[in-house]
């Protein structure tokens, strides 16, 4: 963002917040649970956002909270979830860390809900986290802006690239905070990714020329056998706007390790792509911050993957793939579990590679082992490159200390994030327009600004999904 667009987001911050006057500061000190604590400023004395976690499974657990509750001015006082066992654990743990951060017992009371929109009908709320699986993220999040809640949002985006649009529309409209969990931009715990795409931003290599993106696939596998639904989900509102089906446990999450094993959903394109969206909204988004294109994406697309045999199992999504992807600019990007799991800027005069070494891939993720050998992850084709020293007035990206950290500092100033709904939405549809060219193994043309594919009704066809209700981003609840 530019000083003319801070110095604007600014000013609206201001006149929203001087609009609440003598009247409003009198309320506030009478019922401060009434007024959300982003009204009152980074320096007023009781400086709190209060946060609702909607989701409480492996990546809430293990990331998103952890490191909100880090941060002082973040207060997560209630949890949504649609599995009543993970709810009760949800309330736990955050009490415990709570509990553990200020040496108060009963720091805190954490209420649960078991439909996160009774999180969103709360007005002391500020904030949510949404950390929901993949087909549960742009219609919470929608909502979330219409309430005039600031979000993060685990990626993707969406399903689709029109419920992403959709999303992203919403969010710029209603101008809450939104942050998506791209975390690989932030400094902690991975600086190598900002370096790496201001040198290549700078010129370090030459003219950037082709953009290597390693990826792995998933196996075919789990038990499609069909099972009775546990009396503490609610099934029917888990699987949301997509289509009714059989309960299995391989197809939602574990009922005996919640928090720790990977669960099924990942592996079926009923609600998600797959490892495209999974990790490439993380490599993707990487390889657009170099390339310069993060409010873009590709002119033309094709692809090819090899998918689940029939009768191999419950799980559907890719395994081994190639993508090529052309860009406006000149660049070309490849895409594939034949390239090493990270970034490769490749330019006139060198070459980068980025990745996050043998850190942040989950034991149950696929890659996990080869990843966990890997070292480096920062090399380039000649070490002098990296120790380059960028210039006063050359290119310098902005700088998110963590994610989550720059998404609250984002809330209490009003400044932009790093990823906020524009960038996440174009890493995400650059992810959705491969998994289609991987369907249809051909090449495609994609217009960015339409956000549409050129002369190809059937590519058009996956641009949006049939919604079953009462879910789904046509049926938002205001």
């Amino acid at each position: 963002m530019n000083s003319s667009e801070e110095k604007n987001q600014s000013r609206r911050s201001f006149l929203k917040t001087a609009g609440t006057g003598t009247a409003g500061i009198i309320a506030a000190s009478m019922f401060p649970t009434i007024v959300p604590a982003s009204v009152f400023g980074k320096n007023a004395p009781s400086n709190k956002i209060n946060i609702g976690q909607i989701g409480f499974g492996r990546i809430g657990s293990s990331h998103d909270l952890p490191e909100v509750i880090k941060n002082e001015a973040a207060h997560v006082i209630a949890v949504a979830d649609l599995d009543k066992n993970r709810l009760a654990q949800g309330k736990i743990w955050i009490e415990k860390k709570y509990a553990e951060r200020t040496g108060k017992e009963k720091y805190l009371d954490v209420k649960t809900y078991d439909d996160y929109h009774e999180i969103l009908s709360r007005k002391d709320i500020d904030a949510v986290i949404i950390s929901t699986p993949d087909h549960w993220h742009a219609q919470p999040a929608m909502e979330a802006a219409i309430a005039g809640k600031h979000i993060y949002m685990q990626k993707p985006t969406s399903l689709t690239i029109r419920e992403g649009r959709q999303m992203a529309d919403t969010v710029i409209k209603k101008k809450v905070i939104f942050q998506l969990g791209s975390q690989q931009r932030s400094m902690n715990p991975w600086p190598q990714f900002k370096r790496t795409c201001e040198l290549v931003r700078n010129g370090r290599i030459g003219k950037l020329k082709k953009v290597y993106v390693g990826l792995p696939g998933d196996p075919a596998g789990g038990n499609p056998a069909k099972m009775p639904v546990p009396s503490n989900l609610n099934y029917d509102m888990w699987l949301g706007s997509t289509p009714d089906i059989y309960y299995t446990l391989d197809r939602v999450h574990s009922q005996t390790d919640m928090l720790n094993e990977r669960p099924g959903w990942l592996r079926l394109e009923q609600f998600g792509a797959g490892m495209i969206t999974g990790w490439g909204s993380h490599h993707i988004d990487i390889a657009h911050w170099g390339m310069d294109t993060e409010l873009t994406g590709p002119i033309e697309i094709e692809g090819k993957a090899t998918f689940p045999a029939p009768g191999s199992g419950l799980w559907d999504v890719h395994g081994d793939f190639l993508v090529n992807a052309k860009y406006a600019n000149g660049v070309e990007m490849e895409i594939g579990g034949t390239n090493p799991n990270g970034v490769k800027f490749e330019g006139t005069e060198g070459w980068i590679f980025v990745s996050r070494g043998n850190v942040g891939v989950t034991a149950s993720d696929p890659g996990a082992a080869a990843a966990a050998k890997e070292n480096k992850a920062f090399y380039a084709s000649d070490p002098k490159i990296l120790g380059s020293v960028i210039g006063q007035n050359e290119v310098h990206l902005y700088e998110s200390p963590e994610q989550h950290q720059n998404w609250i500092e984002s809330i209490q100033s009003g400044k932009q994030t790093i990823s906020h709904a524009e960038i996440a939405q174009r890493s995400c549809s650059a992810c959705l327009i491969a998994h289609t060219a991987m369907k249809l193994g051909r090449k495609l043309k994609w217009d960015p600004k339409k956000e549409d594919y050129i002369g190809d009704k059937e590519a058009s066809a996956t641009l949006s999904r049939p919604q079953r209700g009462p879910y789904g981003t046509t049926k938002v609840r205001a």
